[in-house]
């Protein structure tokens, strides 16, 4: 779990390297609010995979009939995370996860849930991508997955080289996603994404 008090003590030596007194009235109160927000922001990290496809797992059965090529995308969902390296910020943020069923479905909701935990780590944003897709799998019990993120990274846009209009885009395909091309494109179609990613 989230030690809280750690990370207030290291917030407290951080303002005293950064040369200035944690004790003034604008500061004095931060790293309480820091390990209120890292809480918050970091909660992925309490669980594994494993266990936050129990926690969204709910799926159903009754009266569906899926063709083998029928998918499921679930486009634009907005999530943030922070890089492992920098600790910096992965801002406007959106995955779109894509699945053939296979005898059920998960709820749509639970897609949004899922994409947002796994992204509520430090990361990487290609992680986040074989992340969502290993516990979709787990969820649906479909091994066609697909995950395609884009994101500006702070660690990029702010510092460094400074590139503000700079974007990283990822694909994770799983499945027959990733063997079969006409299935790339209708998901590239469907999602409206041709032209950004081809």
């Amino acid at each position: 779990m989230i030690d809280k008090e750690k990370i207030k003590y290291h917030i407290r030596g951080i303002l005293e390297a950064l040369g200035d007194d944690p004790e003034r009235e604008g500061l004095k109160d931060t790293p309480d609010r820091v390990a209120r927000m890292y809480e918050e922001v970091f909660e992925g990290m309490n669980y594994s995979n494993e266990e936050i496809a129990k926690m969204f797992g709910k799926t159903f059965e009754d009266g569906l009939c899926f063709g083998n090529c029928d998918m499921v995308i679930a486009r634009d969902i907005e999530i943030f995370s922070y890089c492992e390296h920098h600790m910096a910020l992965m801002y406007d943020m959106k995955a779109t996860v894509a699945y053939i069923p296979d005898g059920k479905v998960i709820g749509l909701s639970k897609i949004a849930r899922i994409a947002d935990m796994a992204a509520k780590r430090l990361q990487l944003q290609e992680r986040i991508g074989s992340d969502i897709a290993e516990i979709m799998t787990m969820v649906t019990g479909s091994s066609d997955v697909a995950v395609i993120i884009e994101a500006h990274h702070s660690c990029m846009t702010a510092r460094g080289i400074k590139k503000p209009a700079g974007k990283t885009v990822t694909t994770t395909f799983r499945g027959r996603f990733e063997t079969e091309t006409a299935l790339q494109n209708r998901l590239f179609l469907t999602a409206g994404q041709q032209n950004s990613y081809r």
